[in-house]
């Protein structure tokens, strides 16, 4: 099959993983994970340090083949085609690979010869934006400087799809926004698509408009991030006598507390509120739950329970 082929229709799709799974000796990266991302969305991937978001990447770039399942980047095969893949994306990682040596202005000049597309008028306005000397070394850019010309890079070539790897992870709060506010800019303005990886929820929350969430290689849920915010609830329940274990409330993902106070963290359609009344309990306060517990809840529920009722990407 020649390079430029299309092994499926991507008209509206620029990501599709289908029951990908990786495995390194014992342990298990990736567990049969399946998601698709519409183009123009910013998907938002989230999971603690090893969760696998960096794995997943990297077979998104075409650097590491399917064990098993497929991965395909605008329909086409990224390991098959890397030269027609690789020139429709921009990557950016937590560490950029950057030549110390190199100055600035010579950097975009030498990235100006790899990509067809570049736009050297928009490279230049986004090192103004970014406040990078164009005469400095690179290796005398602060940690923050060098990421803003990694996102630079990553940009300037207008890619079809963003891939950032934990690109604001250790960063001061004002490079962290100045690099959010780029990235939703690129959204914004060119219409394209970011898979954004990070353990920030905050960032995720405020970038993103579809959510996936990794937990030791799983998949544990994956749906717009509205969605994923308005389905759990957190209640707080106080029961008439201390109890010695964990209530059983349908519909709950996550269970804590001790003696007569109690959390639930669950499926706002699922939550079974009379049982919990008939077991000597009651309500003191129904509330969303926040990004933060809903993660905490989903990571510690069981695979069985976290993420049952959000699945698919609409």
């Amino acid at each position: 099959m020649r390079e430029h082929e299309p092994l499926e229709s991507a008209s509206e799709i620029a990501v599709a993983v289908n029951h990908l799974s990786r495995s390194f000796g014992s342990r298990k990266a990736l567990n049969d994970v399946s998601f698709t991302v519409p183009r123009g969305r910013v998907f938002g991937l989230v999971g603690e340090n090893g969760a696998g978001k960096s794995t997943l990447i990297k077979h998104l770039l075409g650097l590491w083949r399917a064990e098993t399942g497929t991965v395909r980047v605008f329909g086409l095969d990224p390991v098959a085609a890397p030269t027609t893949v690789l020139g429709r994306i921009g990557y950016l990682s937590e560490q950029p690979d950057l030549p110390g040596w190199m100055r600035v202005d010579e950097l975009l000049q030498y990235l100006q010869a790899f990509y067809p597309r570049w736009d050297m008028d928009y490279a230049e306005a986004l090192r103004e934006q970014f406040g990078l000397d164009p005469a400095a070394r690179i290796k005398t850019l602060s940690k923050g400087q060098q990421a803003k010309l990694g996102l630079l890079a990553a940009q300037a070539h207008r890619p079809e799809l963003l891939l950032l790897d934990e690109p604001s992870s250790g960063l001061d709060p004002i490079v962290r926004r100045d690099i959010l506010e780029a990235i939703i800019r690129t959204v914004t303005d060119e219409g394209h698509t970011v898979i954004f990886s990070s353990h920030l929820l905050d960032e995720i929350e405020r970038v993103s408009d579809h959510l996936a969430m990794l937990h030791e290689g799983t998949l544990r849920l994956c749906a717009p991030l509205d969605e994923v915010k308005m389905r759990h609830r957190r209640l707080s329940l106080r029961f008439e006598r201390p109890r010695t274990e964990p209530p059983r409330v349908r519909g709950a993902i996550a269970v804590s507390g001790a003696g007569r106070a109690w959390t639930v963290i669950g499926d706002a359609a699922s939550i079974d509120r009379p049982a919990i009344a008939r077991d000597g309990g009651s309500v003191l306060d129904d509330s969303p739950a926040s990004l933060d517990e809903i993660f905490v809840a989903h990571t510690e529920a069981s695979p069985a329970t976290a993420g049952s009722h959000l699945r698919a990407v609409n």
